[in-house]
């Protein structure tokens, strides 16, 4: 269960993590990481750019400056339209995508089981 805390400033309330995935401890904590950070954990579903901004604690103009350049490379994918709203997911035809998650499931293997891992050996 992922614990929150709330940071209030002067006009909104945003929640931050406090524990980390491995993911962004091992590749540092950007918008565009978190936004992929939290397409990794949720591929089976899709979501509007508000939902996903807020999720992944982004700025919703933070993700409009990048959202562009994940749809058109392939990584998200469009998948239908609620409203007004556009919903997206994680593109897991993209073989970039399946290599983030697999990443994942291995970045979350070796911290969670590290004797399921051998040392690495250096030449």
């Amino acid at each position: 269960m992922e614990r929150f805390k709330y940071r209030v400033s002067s006009n909104s309330t945003m929640k931050i993590k406090e524990n980390k995935s491995f993911f962004l401890m091992q590749f540092g904590d950007t918008p565009q990481l978190r936004v992929i950070d939290f397409l990794i954990d949720n591929h089976f579903f899709d979501y509007p750019m508000t939902e996903i901004a807020r999720e992944s604690n982004v700025s919703y103009n933070s993700l409009k400056v990048f959202f562009d350049y994940f749809v058109k490379s392939g990584i998200i994918c469009k998948t239908r339209k609620i409203g007004k709203s556009n919903y997206y997911k994680f593109n897991l035809d993209n073989s970039f995508v399946k290599n983030l998650i697999r990443l994942d499931w291995s970045l979350t293997k070796r911290n969670v089981l590290p004797e399921a891992e051998e040392p690495a050996v250096c030449a």
